[in-house]
């Protein structure tokens, strides 16, 4: 579902794909770390070093963390 007009999808697409790659993938990071960080500040706060980092993976992949054998 969108509520964004094609014409509107288009002029971002055009302004996004005028960046160059290194631009693009800054991007993409930075909106993975804003993620990453709203996560943490969402979860229970004294949470063992492990459990935030599991929590964390869940959340972000939507799967739990696997394990080694």
């Amino acid at each position: 579902m969108t509520d964004t007009s094609p014409e509107i999808a288009e002029m971002v697409r055009a302004r996004l794909m005028a960046l160059s790659g290194a631009e693009r993938f800054r991007m993409g990071v930075q909106m993975f770390d804003a993620a990453r960080r709203m996560v943490l500040a969402s979860l229970p706060a004294g949470l063992p070093e492990t459990e935030r980092k599991r929590r964390l993976f869940e959340r972000l992949y939507g799967m739990p963390l696997p394990t080694h054998s």
